[in-house]
């Protein structure tokens, strides 16, 4: 099949751009409201963007909480987001009302964060704390804004557990990292493929 996203229907019961591009890491975002409430939301369009500095960004579709808060405050935390957390991971993305904490809500307990104002999740074994940097309007390319608010922080403080770490590695197949693969699908980790990377082949002179 082929189908043109915007001009042709795809004639299938849900879109499957979304399970193509996959799987895609969930930003686990917790962040602060100006009245102090605790927000908490998973966002499957979430990567680092950047590694000097370190960045991160994480797209809503929508100026949802979790966006108007960090603008807001200036700092989230991103939560790894694992197989054994993935309930509490998909009742957090109920909407609730802004004045309304989804810890509180859905009993998710909270650690408390180093150098930024926003609470970790104490059950992820990591978490990355954020201060805000922009906000991106992305433009199609008949050049108008969409209504997704990508966000982008800078991470300045990282959080590990002990028994994440194995022979001086993040052991990414032992956290059994979730990801979103698409529709209401998600995929744990649980094994990993190792490839060197090909060096360049020397060159014969004249």
């Amino acid at each position: 099949m082929f189908y043109e996203p915007g001009r042709t229907p795809h004639g299938l019961p849900h879109n499957p751009l979304k399970a193509i591009v996959s799987p895609r890491p969930i930003g686990w975002i917790s962040s602060l409201a100006a009245d102090g409430t605790a927000n908490l939301a998973p966002y499957s369009f979430f990567n680092m963007v950047s590694e000097t500095p370190p960045l991160v960004m994480f797209t809503s579709l929508g100026r949802k909480d979790s966006v108007a808060n960090i603008e807001a405050t200036g700092a989230f935390v991103c939560n790894l987001a694992t197989l054994d957390l993935i309930d509490l991971v998909n009742a957090s993305s109920t909407p609730l009302p802004a004045d309304e904490s989804e810890f509180a809500a859905f009993g998710i307990a909270t650690a408390p964060s180093r150098l930024v104002e926003p609470p970790r999740v104490a059950a992820s074994p990591c978490a990355l704390e954020c201060v805000y940097v922009e906000t991106l309007r992305p433009r199609g390319r008949d050049g108008r804004e969409t209504n997704s608010h990508m966000v982008i922080g800078e991470v300045i403080g990282v959080h590990i557990a002990d028994e994440a770490l194995v022979d001086g590695r993040l052991d990414i197949a032992r956290l059994h990292v979730l990801a979103r693969c698409g529709y209401l699908d998600y995929a744990p980790v649980d094994r990993l493929v190792a490839r060197p990377r090909p060096k360049a082949e020397p060159r014969a002179t004249d």
